[in-house]
């Protein structure tokens, strides 16, 4: 039996778009055992819901050290005959970690940019990243090498939700007096915050001014998502705005975050994993976009419209450990600056109508 490990290390909207190559593996495969080493809670979350994984291996690297990582990939050594780095993961601690596992069949992407000095070559099964390709489509490539079949289709972003978790997000929306029939505007102004990632966040004041507008003009309600650490961000959202109709969301985890997103009419939301949520759950979203070149992160198989500025030094965020750097001379992070509160309503109007 083959025994295939998922490296899904790289945080929750890498895993959410890796779930349509897996799927296809697990139609191409249904016999192996597809397993999954991951890191983070949310990760976990979504994939032991998901009905193509066996088991998860779930281990926190960055808090437990060098040492207790070290051991514990150890346990794992030659216990699998194929692992896969997902996409993106141009990061030297993934592609060792891959090489310590020792699976024969090590799959990995050759990065146009910092692969040689990220030890890429350490993968012995590559495909050449493509600028042109959204990150399912990279992730499907490195699928299609590894079990030597072309696959046509192109699924969907997998997160399941249950009765429960539906349940869950009717009270919760019951409890805020949100009815079945308004219109609902859901926003995530957060963002991943390592590397200099919050630079690709949207100010939060544009937010609150757009979500003034969606109160006033609109006369519809206002959700403000995020996790725990971006709990001070959501309320001076909410506080800004300084209406009954403004709400920020509070989850004990993604999952009833994401039941409780399902209610939204539109998803306004920065380059983050909610966005990647938000398309997995078929939403209309207005992804507002920075130095992230859009064809590797749209949201994938939804409706939706781009926010960008289409500068000439745009895309300029580039997969690696290296920080987040503008080196414009006129405005620091033009690309997010300029987007304009005019530009995202305009945007969600549109589907309104």
């Amino acid at each position: 039996m083959k025994k295939i490990l998922i490296i899904a290390l790289s945080g929750l909207g890498d895993a959410l778009m890796f779930t349509p190559a897996l799927k296809l593996l697990r139609k191409q495969l249904p016999d192996a055992q597809i397993d999954a080493l991951v890191m983070f809670k949310g990760v976990k979350d979504i994939y032991e819901r998901n009905p193509s994984i066996n088991n998860i291996h779930y281990f926190n690297f960055i808090d437990e050290g060098a040492f207790a990582s070290l051991k514990y990939l150890l346990k794992l050594r030659g216990k699998y005959n194929f692992s896969i780095n997902v996409y993106p993961s141009n990061r030297k601690e993934y592609n060792i970690f891959n090489f310590i596992i020792g699976a024969d069949k090590k799959a990995g992407v050759k990065y146009l940019r910092k692969d040689f000095q990220n030890l890429g070559f350490l993968n012995n099964i590559r495909i050449t990243e493509d600028d042109s390709l959204h990150n399912v489509e990279e992730n499907i490539k490195l699928v299609e090498v590894l079990s030597n079949t072309k696959f046509n289709d192109k699924p969907d972003l997998e997160f399941s939700l249950n009765e429960n978790d539906f349940s869950f997000a009717k009270n919760y929306l019951q409890n805020i007096n949100i009815n079945e029939d308004e219109l609902v505007i859901g926003f995530h102004p957060g963002s991943a915050e390592f590397k200099n990632h919050k630079k690709r966040r949207w100010e939060p004041e544009k937010f609150s001014a757009l979500g003034k507008r969606i109160i006033d003009e609109l006369q519809g309600k206002v959700l403000i998502f995020g996790g725990p650490e971006e709990n001070d961000l959501k309320n001076e959202i909410k506080n800004n705005i300084n209406s009954e109709g403004a709400f920020a969301v509070e989850t004990k985890n993604l999952i009833e975050t994401a039941a409780t997103m399902n209610r939204c009419n539109v998803f306004v939301s920065n380059d983050s994993s909610l966005m990647h949520v938000a398309s997995a759950l078929k939403l209309n979203v207005v992804a507002i976009l920075g130095p992230t070149n859009p064809n590797y992160i749209h949201p994938w198989n939804t409706n939706h419209k781009i926010i960008r500025l289409n500068l000439d030094c745009s895309p300029c965020f580039i997969y690696s450990p290296r920080p987040l750097i503008c080196f414009r001379d006129d405005i620091k992070f033009k690309c997010i600056e300029e987007l304009t509160v005019e530009m995202v309503f305009d945007s969600l109007q549109k589907f309104i109508q």
